[in-house]
Protein backbone atom coordinates (compact mmCIF):
# COMPACT_ATOMS: atom_id res chain seq x y z
CA UNK A 1 0.00 0.00 0.00
CA UNK A 2 1.47 3.33 -1.08
CA UNK A 3 2.48 5.74 1.66
CA UNK A 4 0.35 8.88 1.73
CA UNK A 5 0.50 12.20 3.51
CA UNK A 6 3.00 15.05 3.50
CA UNK A 7 6.69 14.29 3.14
CA UNK A 8 9.40 16.29 4.88
CA UNK A 9 11.93 18.24 2.86
CA UNK A 10 15.01 16.35 1.65
CA UNK A 11 17.53 15.94 4.44
CA UNK A 12 15.13 16.16 7.38
CA UNK A 13 14.92 12.40 7.82
CA UNK A 14 18.73 12.26 7.84
CA UNK A 15 18.71 14.11 11.15
CA UNK A 16 19.43 12.07 14.26
CA UNK A 17 17.26 13.62 16.93
CA UNK A 18 19.12 15.12 19.86
CA UNK A 19 19.05 12.89 22.94
CA UNK A 20 19.57 14.82 26.19
CA UNK A 21 21.32 13.50 29.27
CA UNK A 22 19.28 11.25 31.53
CA UNK A 23 17.74 12.45 34.79
CA UNK A 24 16.28 9.23 36.17
CA UNK A 25 17.39 5.66 36.79
CA UNK A 26 15.24 2.72 37.81
CA UNK A 27 15.33 1.90 41.50
CA UNK A 28 16.60 5.28 42.65
CA UNK A 29 14.04 7.94 43.54
CA UNK A 30 16.63 10.70 43.93
CA UNK A 31 19.66 9.83 41.80
CA UNK A 32 22.83 11.89 41.53
CA UNK A 33 22.38 13.56 38.16
CA UNK A 34 25.66 14.70 36.58
CA UNK A 35 24.69 14.25 32.93
CA UNK A 36 23.72 17.69 31.64
CA UNK A 37 26.33 20.16 32.92
CA UNK A 38 23.83 21.83 35.23
CA UNK A 39 25.19 23.93 38.08
CA UNK A 40 25.06 22.22 41.50
CA UNK A 41 24.47 25.57 43.21
CA UNK A 42 21.16 26.25 41.47
CA UNK A 43 19.95 29.68 40.35
CA UNK A 44 20.49 32.99 42.06
CA UNK A 45 17.93 33.59 44.83
CA UNK A 46 17.23 36.91 43.12
CA UNK A 47 16.38 35.06 39.89
CA UNK A 48 14.01 32.73 41.74
CA UNK A 49 12.27 35.69 43.38
CA UNK A 50 11.90 37.46 40.03
CA UNK A 51 10.45 34.30 38.51
CA UNK A 52 7.79 34.03 41.22
CA UNK A 53 6.68 37.64 40.75
CA UNK A 54 5.64 36.93 37.16
CA UNK A 55 2.79 34.70 38.37
CA UNK A 56 0.57 37.75 38.90
CA UNK A 57 0.65 38.59 35.17
CA UNK A 58 0.51 35.21 33.42
CA UNK A 59 -2.36 36.39 31.22
CA UNK A 60 -0.14 38.98 29.55
CA UNK A 61 2.14 38.44 26.58
CA UNK A 62 5.83 38.94 27.32
CA UNK A 63 7.81 41.86 25.91
CA UNK A 64 8.50 40.70 22.37
CA UNK A 65 11.87 42.45 22.36
CA UNK A 66 13.09 41.04 25.71
CA UNK A 67 14.10 44.62 26.55
CA UNK A 68 14.73 44.13 30.26
CA UNK A 69 16.87 41.06 29.64
CA UNK A 70 18.86 42.65 26.81
CA UNK A 71 19.51 45.73 28.95
CA UNK A 72 20.67 43.58 31.86
CA UNK A 73 23.08 41.70 29.56
CA UNK A 74 24.22 45.02 28.11
CA UNK A 75 24.99 46.36 31.59
CA UNK A 76 26.80 43.21 32.68
CA UNK A 77 29.14 43.15 29.68
CA UNK A 78 29.18 46.75 28.50
CA UNK A 79 27.50 45.95 25.19
CA UNK A 80 25.16 47.70 22.79
CA UNK A 81 21.72 46.30 23.68
CA UNK A 82 20.49 46.76 20.10
CA UNK A 83 22.98 44.12 18.97
CA UNK A 84 21.81 41.52 21.49
CA UNK A 85 19.26 38.92 20.34
CA UNK A 86 17.60 36.68 22.93
CA UNK A 87 16.17 33.25 22.31
CA UNK A 88 14.70 30.11 23.80
CA UNK A 89 18.07 28.77 24.84
CA UNK A 90 21.17 29.18 22.71
CA UNK A 91 19.81 26.21 20.74
CA UNK A 92 17.20 28.47 19.20
CA UNK A 93 19.84 31.08 18.36
CA UNK A 94 21.98 28.45 16.61
CA UNK A 95 18.98 27.22 14.64
CA UNK A 96 17.97 30.77 13.74
CA UNK A 97 21.46 31.46 12.41
CA UNK A 98 21.30 28.32 10.29
CA UNK A 99 17.81 29.07 8.98
CA UNK A 100 18.78 32.66 8.19
CA UNK A 101 22.17 32.10 6.54
CA UNK A 102 22.08 28.58 5.09
CA UNK A 103 20.19 27.06 2.20
CA UNK A 104 20.44 24.08 -0.12
CA UNK A 105 23.93 23.78 -1.60
CA UNK A 106 25.58 25.66 1.26
CA UNK A 107 27.99 24.12 3.76
CA UNK A 108 28.50 24.66 7.49
CA UNK A 109 31.63 23.47 9.27
CA UNK A 110 31.89 22.04 12.77
CA UNK A 111 34.56 19.95 14.45
CA UNK A 112 34.39 16.21 15.01
CA UNK A 113 33.33 16.34 18.65
CA UNK A 114 31.43 19.61 18.58
CA UNK A 115 27.95 20.20 19.98
CA UNK A 116 25.41 17.94 18.23
CA UNK A 117 23.01 20.82 17.55
CA UNK A 118 25.35 22.23 14.86
CA UNK A 119 24.75 19.26 12.58
CA UNK A 120 21.04 19.20 13.36
CA UNK A 121 20.63 22.92 12.62
CA UNK A 122 22.60 22.62 9.38
CA UNK A 123 20.57 19.68 8.07
CA UNK A 124 17.29 21.30 9.12
CA UNK A 125 18.22 24.32 6.99
CA UNK A 126 18.78 22.08 3.97
CA UNK A 127 22.55 22.61 3.95
CA UNK A 128 25.46 20.19 4.21
CA UNK A 129 27.41 19.72 7.45
CA UNK A 130 31.18 19.42 7.01
CA UNK A 131 32.91 17.65 9.90
CA UNK A 132 36.54 18.58 10.53
CA UNK A 133 38.87 16.32 12.56
CA UNK A 134 40.28 17.62 15.83
CA UNK A 135 43.83 17.39 17.16
CA UNK A 136 44.07 15.94 20.67
CA UNK A 137 40.33 16.51 21.09
CA UNK A 138 40.83 20.21 20.37
CA UNK A 139 39.64 22.28 17.40
CA UNK A 140 42.43 22.72 14.84
CA UNK A 141 42.39 26.05 12.97
CA UNK A 142 44.48 24.79 10.06
CA UNK A 143 42.18 21.80 9.52
CA UNK A 144 39.12 24.03 9.65
CA UNK A 145 40.56 26.45 7.11
CA UNK A 146 41.55 23.55 4.84
CA UNK A 147 37.89 22.44 4.77
CA UNK A 148 36.56 25.81 3.62
CA UNK A 149 35.11 25.99 0.11
CA UNK A 150 33.17 28.59 -1.84
CA UNK A 151 30.04 26.96 -0.38
CA UNK A 152 31.05 27.55 3.26
CA UNK A 153 28.58 29.97 4.83
CA UNK A 154 28.91 29.21 8.58
CA UNK A 155 31.68 27.89 10.81
CA UNK A 156 30.42 26.74 14.22
CA UNK A 157 33.05 26.71 16.95
CA UNK A 158 32.25 25.77 20.55
CA UNK A 159 34.85 27.49 22.70
CA UNK A 160 35.18 25.90 25.23
CA UNK A 161 34.01 22.75 23.53
CA UNK A 162 31.38 20.40 24.86
CA UNK A 163 31.98 17.49 25.56
CA UNK A 164 35.79 17.65 25.56
CA UNK A 165 36.28 20.74 27.75
CA UNK A 166 39.13 21.94 25.54
CA UNK A 167 39.44 25.46 24.15
CA UNK A 168 41.25 27.63 21.61
CA UNK A 169 43.25 30.65 22.80
CA UNK A 170 41.97 33.94 21.46
CA UNK A 171 44.89 34.39 19.08
CA UNK A 172 43.94 31.13 17.40
CA UNK A 173 40.32 32.22 17.13
CA UNK A 174 41.50 35.51 15.64
CA UNK A 175 43.63 33.58 13.14
CA UNK A 176 40.62 31.49 12.21
CA UNK A 177 38.49 34.57 11.59
CA UNK A 178 41.15 36.25 9.45
CA UNK A 179 41.57 33.07 7.37
CA UNK A 180 37.87 32.68 6.59
CA UNK A 181 36.22 34.37 3.62
CA UNK A 182 34.27 37.50 4.44
CA UNK A 183 30.94 35.94 3.50
CA UNK A 184 31.41 33.08 5.99
CA UNK A 185 29.84 33.69 9.38
CA UNK A 186 31.94 32.57 12.36
CA UNK A 187 29.67 31.49 15.23
CA UNK A 188 31.49 31.33 18.56
CA UNK A 189 29.46 29.27 21.02
CA UNK A 190 30.65 30.35 24.49
CA UNK A 191 28.10 28.44 26.56
CA UNK A 192 30.78 27.65 29.13
CA UNK A 193 32.77 30.86 28.81
CA UNK A 194 32.13 32.04 32.36
CA UNK A 195 34.00 29.05 33.77
CA UNK A 196 37.27 29.62 31.89
CA UNK A 197 40.16 30.87 34.04
CA UNK A 198 42.85 31.20 31.36
CA UNK A 199 44.53 34.48 30.47
CA UNK A 200 44.64 33.64 26.75
CA UNK A 201 40.87 33.08 26.47
CA UNK A 202 38.29 35.55 25.18
CA UNK A 203 34.70 34.53 24.53
CA UNK A 204 34.33 36.45 21.28
CA UNK A 205 33.07 39.92 22.19
CA UNK A 206 36.12 41.61 20.70
CA UNK A 207 35.70 39.92 17.32
CA UNK A 208 31.99 40.73 17.23
CA UNK A 209 32.85 44.35 18.00
CA UNK A 210 35.51 44.60 15.30
CA UNK A 211 34.09 42.50 12.43
CA UNK A 212 30.78 42.28 10.64
CA UNK A 213 30.82 38.49 10.22
CA UNK A 214 31.21 37.06 13.74
CA UNK A 215 28.51 36.10 16.27
CA UNK A 216 28.96 35.03 19.89
CA UNK A 217 26.27 32.93 21.57
CA UNK A 218 25.76 32.41 25.32
CA UNK A 219 23.32 30.61 27.59
CA UNK A 220 21.67 30.99 30.99
CA UNK A 221 21.41 27.19 31.35
CA UNK A 222 24.87 26.62 32.81
CA UNK A 223 26.43 28.99 35.33
CA UNK A 224 23.17 30.90 35.88
CA UNK A 225 21.24 27.72 36.70
CA UNK A 226 18.17 28.53 34.58
CA UNK A 227 18.12 25.53 32.25
CA UNK A 228 14.40 24.96 32.82
CA UNK A 229 13.56 28.44 31.53
CA UNK A 230 15.50 28.03 28.25
CA UNK A 231 17.27 31.38 27.84
CA UNK A 232 20.03 32.08 25.34
CA UNK A 233 21.44 35.16 23.69
CA UNK A 234 23.74 36.28 20.94
CA UNK A 235 25.88 39.35 20.44
CA UNK A 236 25.87 40.16 16.76
CA UNK A 237 26.88 42.70 14.15
CA UNK A 238 23.97 45.06 13.54
CA UNK A 239 23.06 43.44 10.23
CA UNK A 240 22.95 39.95 11.73
CA UNK A 241 20.87 41.13 14.69
CA UNK A 242 18.41 42.73 12.27
CA UNK A 243 18.13 39.52 10.24
CA UNK A 244 17.61 37.33 13.31
CA UNK A 245 14.95 39.65 14.68
CA UNK A 246 13.07 39.27 11.39
CA UNK A 247 13.08 35.47 11.58
CA UNK A 248 12.67 34.68 15.29
CA UNK A 249 9.25 34.21 16.88
CA UNK A 250 7.58 37.42 18.08
CA UNK A 251 7.37 36.21 21.72
CA UNK A 252 10.16 33.66 21.77
CA UNK A 253 11.29 34.40 25.35
CA UNK A 254 8.75 34.06 28.16
CA UNK A 255 8.05 36.77 30.72
CA UNK A 256 9.35 34.51 33.49
CA UNK A 257 12.56 33.90 31.57
CA UNK A 258 13.08 37.61 30.92
CA UNK A 259 12.60 38.49 34.59
CA UNK A 260 14.70 35.65 36.02
CA UNK A 261 17.45 36.07 33.45
CA UNK A 262 17.79 39.79 34.13
CA UNK A 263 18.04 39.15 37.87
CA UNK A 264 20.50 36.27 37.44
CA UNK A 265 23.03 38.13 35.35
CA UNK A 266 22.98 41.04 37.79
CA UNK A 267 23.79 38.81 40.77
CA UNK A 268 27.58 38.94 40.55
CA UNK A 269 28.07 37.39 43.99
CA UNK A 270 26.19 34.23 43.01
CA UNK A 271 28.12 33.97 39.75
CA UNK A 272 31.44 34.28 41.57
CA UNK A 273 30.34 31.67 44.09
CA UNK A 274 29.55 29.27 41.26
CA UNK A 275 32.91 29.92 39.61
CA UNK A 276 34.80 29.37 42.87
CA UNK A 277 32.97 26.09 43.50
CA UNK A 278 33.82 24.86 40.02
CA UNK A 279 37.47 25.91 40.29
CA UNK A 280 37.86 23.88 43.48
CA UNK A 281 36.00 20.74 42.51
CA UNK A 282 37.02 20.54 38.84
CA UNK A 283 40.64 20.29 39.94
CA UNK A 284 39.89 17.93 42.84
CA UNK A 285 37.79 15.56 40.73
CA UNK A 286 40.27 15.42 37.85
CA UNK A 287 43.09 14.61 40.28
CA UNK A 288 41.08 11.88 42.00
CA UNK A 289 40.07 10.29 38.69
CA UNK A 290 43.66 10.20 37.50
CA UNK A 291 44.76 8.63 40.76
CA UNK A 292 42.31 5.84 39.97
CA UNK A 293 44.26 5.26 36.76
CA UNK A 294 41.70 6.86 34.43
CA UNK A 295 42.58 9.21 31.59
CA UNK A 296 40.85 12.57 31.88
CA UNK A 297 40.93 15.32 29.26
CA UNK A 298 42.00 18.69 30.65
CA UNK A 299 38.86 20.82 30.89
CA UNK A 300 38.16 24.53 31.33
CA UNK A 301 34.40 23.98 31.66
CA UNK A 302 32.21 22.60 34.43
CA UNK A 303 32.59 18.99 33.33
CA UNK A 304 35.20 16.32 32.68
CA UNK A 305 35.58 13.82 29.86
CA UNK A 306 36.62 10.49 31.40
CA UNK A 307 38.13 7.79 29.16
CA UNK A 308 37.73 4.06 29.79
CA UNK A 309 39.06 0.87 28.21
CA UNK A 310 37.69 0.03 24.78
CA UNK A 311 37.45 -3.67 25.66
CA UNK A 312 37.36 -5.84 28.75
CA UNK A 313 35.68 -5.30 32.11
CA UNK A 314 36.21 -1.57 32.41
CA UNK A 315 34.56 -0.09 29.34
CA UNK A 316 32.54 3.11 29.43
CA UNK A 317 29.33 1.16 28.94
CA UNK A 318 30.04 -1.10 31.90
CA UNK A 319 31.11 1.87 34.02
CA UNK A 320 27.88 3.64 33.12
CA UNK A 321 25.80 0.60 34.12
CA UNK A 322 27.71 0.24 37.40
CA UNK A 323 27.24 3.91 38.24
CA UNK A 324 23.53 3.67 37.43
CA UNK A 325 23.26 0.78 39.87
CA UNK A 326 24.57 3.16 42.50
CA UNK A 327 22.07 5.84 41.50
CA UNK A 328 24.63 7.98 39.63
CA UNK A 329 23.96 9.28 36.12
CA UNK A 330 26.79 10.52 33.90
CA UNK A 331 26.54 11.09 30.13
CA UNK A 332 27.52 8.49 27.56
CA UNK A 333 29.47 9.94 24.66
CA UNK A 334 28.82 7.46 21.84
CA UNK A 335 26.71 10.07 20.04
CA UNK A 336 29.78 12.30 19.92
CA UNK A 337 32.01 9.59 18.48
CA UNK A 338 33.60 8.95 21.89
CA UNK A 339 32.17 5.57 22.73
CA UNK A 340 34.84 4.79 25.32
CA UNK A 341 34.16 7.93 27.37
CA UNK A 342 31.69 9.34 29.88
CA UNK A 343 31.17 13.02 30.61
CA UNK A 344 30.79 14.03 34.23
CA UNK A 345 29.34 17.34 35.38
CA UNK A 346 31.04 18.83 38.41
CA UNK A 347 28.46 18.46 41.17
CA UNK A 348 28.29 19.18 44.87
CA UNK A 349 31.13 18.04 47.11
CA UNK A 350 29.18 14.97 48.17
CA UNK A 351 28.18 14.12 44.60
CA UNK A 352 31.75 14.35 43.34
CA UNK A 353 32.98 12.17 46.20
CA UNK A 354 30.23 9.62 45.50
CA UNK A 355 31.36 9.28 41.87
CA UNK A 356 34.98 8.73 42.90
CA UNK A 357 33.96 6.14 45.48
CA UNK A 358 31.76 4.28 42.98
CA UNK A 359 34.43 4.29 40.26
CA UNK A 360 37.00 3.04 42.76
CA UNK A 361 34.74 0.09 43.46
CA UNK A 362 34.06 -0.43 39.75
CA UNK A 363 37.73 -0.47 38.83
CA UNK A 364 38.47 -2.77 41.76
CA UNK A 365 36.22 -5.41 40.27
CA UNK A 366 38.04 -7.99 38.17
Amino acid sequence: MAETGPKPRDGVLNISAYVPGGHSVEGHAEPIVLSANETPLGPSPAASAAYRKVEASLSRYPDGSSTKLREAISTAYGLNADRIVCGTGSDEILNLLAQTYLSSGDEAIHTAHGFLVYKIATLAAGATPVVVPETNLTADVDKILAAVTERTKIVFLANPNNPTGTYLPFEEVRRLRSGLPGEALLVLDAAYGEYVRRNDYEAGLELVATTDNTVMTRTFSKIHGLAALRIGWAYCPSGVADALNRTRGPFNVSAAAIAAGAAAIADKAHIEKSIAHNDEWLSWTATELRELGLEVTDSVGNFLLIHFSETGNHTAGKADAFLNSRGIILRGMAGYGLGNALRMTIGTANENKAVISALRDFLGNS
